[in-house]
């Protein structure tokens, strides 16, 4: 009686277990089908916002001149310049997406398909050359190959970025220039959204083209090296424009230096801007050169990078983290938490020593990996020192760490 009675009980224990398995793999199921319908809704929404700015952006493109032809990519619109294989000009809109953006660059440089004439190719900048050994030399000719949308501008959708690395985006630029003042001048335009999360920037970029400026010689079609670069910006929604005029040359001036009025651009390269705004209101705008609305200082709550020479031996500071984007190595770098916040996708991402747009490193916790952290990362780092223990890759040109778990995160007590 007592074994039928206990094969009774063992029989029933393994129904109920085998309901409650069931149970689960259904629930599971649901849950895998809805992952699949928010990415499809995702993805629906990135596309509708993707229309809508390219809507917003065409009514506000450029007058067109004899013999020029817009080319329309998903978030950018450019004049192609064939005579100096490079854009005359490229615009698009900066969106408040950007704040909560996490895509990373994509590198995927690429002739772009829409020129007709053919648009500079990767042989317009360097040649790869393959050695016996199978292995990879690089032959440059001197110069990066400068946006003129940049790429981080369009962090919050990755087929938007991916556009901005068409060749006909790209011009000549000193490395000094490039990853200097002009990268000054895009983050400076991106912190205004961060600023101003309620309006979008109108942007429009190109080189100061004229006859005769010097050519990369070793290009295969000859590219132009342009003298000086230009940038406008305008935020109709609150009636607020700037432009700047960058030369391409050595120097240690502030980006004040260079700002200007859009009538200024107009006159010196002959693009008529904003024709389809009334009158009164284009002539107001492209008067403006409004410094203090766009520049931003240092931001209160900014420090110095701990000094190299009082870190303990093997560690570094935040400046010295940059000399490590890409090597592959892990190290610990100190600084302290000037910003901790979570991203709209709900990933971790805490500025040391600077903050957004001067980030000198940011640590990044995916969303995924919080489940390794006994504690909240916003409410436990904020305001203190911290050591960092990783490797130094990059997001948008900014050194980014990667942290999966909380051991790589421990206090530096500053002495």
């Amino acid at each position: 009686m007592r074994i039928l009675l206990l094969i009774l009980l063992l029989s029933q224990s393994f129904l109920y277990s085998q309901n409650l398995e069931n149970q689960l793999k259904e629930l599971e199921g649901k849950l895998t089908t809805l992952k699949k319908e928010q990415k499809q809704i995702e993805g629906a929404i990135e596309n509708v916002k993707m229309q809508k700015v390219h809507a917003d952006l065409l009514p506000m493109l450029p007058a067109l001149q004899v013999g020029e032809e817009l080319v329309h990519h998903e978030m950018m619109t450019l004049v192609y310049a064939e005579a100096y294989e490079q854009a005359r000009w490229v615009g698009h809109i900066i969106t408040p997406d950007v704040v909560n953006g996490v895509v990373g660059r994509t590198n995927d440089f690429r002739p772009d398909p829409l020129i007709k004439t053919g648009s500079s190719i990767e042989q317009d900048y360097f040649l790869k050359i393959m050695q016996p050994d199978s292995s990879i030399v690089y032959d440059g000719f001197g110069y990066d190959r400068g946006h003129l949308a940049p790429s981080a501008d369009f962090r919050w959708s990755e087929k938007a970025l991916s556009e901005s690395y068409f060749y006909s985006n790209m011009s000549p630029q000193l490395a000094s220039f490039n990853r200097g003042i002009w990268s000054d001048l895009e983050s400076t335009l991106r912190a205004y959204l961060f600023r101003n999360t309620t309006t979008q920037l109108y942007v429009f970029t190109g080189p100061v083209l004229r006859p005769g400026l010097p050519l990369i010689a070793k290009a295969k079609n000859k590219v132009a090296i342009p003298e000086k670069f230009w940038k406008i910006a305008l935020d109709l929604k609150n009636r607020k424009a700037v432009a700047f005029l960058v030369p391409q040359i050595p120097g240690g001036y502030p980006l004040t230096s260079f700002a200007t009025s859009i009538d200024e651009i107009e006159k010196l390269t002959g693009i008529d801007f904003f024709p389809g705004l009334e009158d009164e209101l284009e002539s107001s705008l492209e008067k403006q050169v409004d410094k203090n609305a766009f520049l931003t200082t240092v931001a209160t709550g900014d420090v110095e990078p701990l000094s190299a020479i009082t870190l303990p031996s093997g560690h570094f500071n935040t400046v010295q983290a940059r000399l490590y984007m890409g090597r592959n190595e892990e190290i610990k770098v100190c600084g302290k938490v000037v910003s901790v916040r979570a991203s709209r996708k709900g990933n971790i991402l805490i500025n040391l020593d600077q903050q957004y747009p001067n980030e000198l490193l940011t640590v990044f916790i995916n969303k995924d990996k919080l489940v390794n952290f006994s504690y909240d990362p916003i409410a436990n780092w904020k305001d203190k020192y911290m050591v960092v223990k990783g490797k130094v890759n990059t997001l948008g040109n900014i050194p980014v760490m990667y942290i999966e778990k909380e051991n790589q995160l421990s206090e530096y007590l500053v002495k």
